[in-house]
């Protein structure tokens, strides 16, 4: 099977990357079931990338039915230690305009009925997540966002919401108000989950309208978030055809030994199934 080292999460609007050579498609089983769709491989600027499309490329995945934990755990069966997400976005922020890019730094979980954790069955893992984006990633993204012309914005607080449906008025301003920057459906649980499988990880938030806040602007409908899409989605793939050549050999950053001290239960006592099944991502603490 292939091998690739980056990955690239399409959110609304990206659902497949132009500029591939030597593409191959694979479908790849998981312990926690299929990914979302098949993962097309190939390589970019010589680079190896696996690009899957979060909502599966019909797009007939709802938010809270996306099997994150299948879909990073695929990624990283195929050697993938960076993921680039894209993310559609409603802003809270004036200057933050729809059409406009940001790069986010931290999250509000609003989720309810998603599994967020590998772990479990008999194992218990905390892992350290203070910072939930991979600053090393971040800063490449922001800086392949400015050189691509793109009006980006470096950091900034995406609240995660269940959905399907959008906010209240009422809850729109009450995130607003604890200075947030961005609201969104699907960054959660994703960048647990990458951490967790020690992939360092980072969002290009496309903000597309500016969610149900703000007194002059239309609330958000899906009429003008595909609208709005349509250009950030040309520039996240000019950003990412930059970025995968910046990525750096050999990673330095906490993301890559994040289960390190994060195992509390004594490996000796996990059941030899559940071991196996977690080898993936335990396989060098055991």
């Amino acid at each position: 099977m292939p091998t690739a080292k980056v990955g690239v999460i399409g959110g609304t609007g990206l659902y497949d990357i132009e500029g591939l050579s030597d593409v191959a498609e694979v479908d790849v089983d998981t312990p926690f079931g299929k990914p979302s769709d098949s993962i097309v491989m190939g390589k970019l600027s010589g680079v190896g990338v696996a690009f899957l499309p979060r909502h599966g490329r019909g797009h007939d995945i709802m938010p809270t039915e996306v099997p994150s934990r299948a879909n990073i755990w695929a990624l990283k069966s195929l050697g993938v230690e960076h993921i680039v997400a894209i993310n559609s976005v409603g802003s809270f922020k004036e200057e933050v305009k729809p059409g406009h890019l940001l790069i986010p730094d931290q999250l509000i979980d609003r989720t309810r009925q998603r599994v967020n954790t590998f772990f479990g069955g008999g194992v218990v893992a905390h892992i350290q997540f203070v910072e939930p984006f991979c600053a090393r990633l971040s800063q490449t993204l922001y800086e392949c966002a400015r050189e691509a012309g793109a009006g980006v914005h470096q950091g900034g607080t995406y609240v995660v919401m269940e959905g399907p449906a959008f906010s209240t008025r009422a809850e729109s301003i009450l995130h607003r108000s604890w200075g947030a920057a961005v609201i969104g459906m699907t960054a959660l649980p994703e960048a647990k989950l990458a951490r967790e499988a020690e992939i360092c990880y980072s969002i290009i938030a496309c903000a597309t309208d500016y969610d149900a806040w703000h007194e002059t602007e239309a609330a958000v409908s899906v009429d003008m978030i595909l609208g709005t899409l349509k250009a950030n989605i040309g520039l996240s793939k000019e950003i990412i055809r930059l970025a995968v050549t910046r990525m750096p050999e050999t990673r330095g950053c906490a993301c890559a030994t994040a289960l390190e001290n994060a195992i509390v239960t004594p490996l000796k006592l996990v059941a030899p199934e559940q071991k196996n099944m977690l080898s993936l991502l335990i396989e060098k603490y055991i």
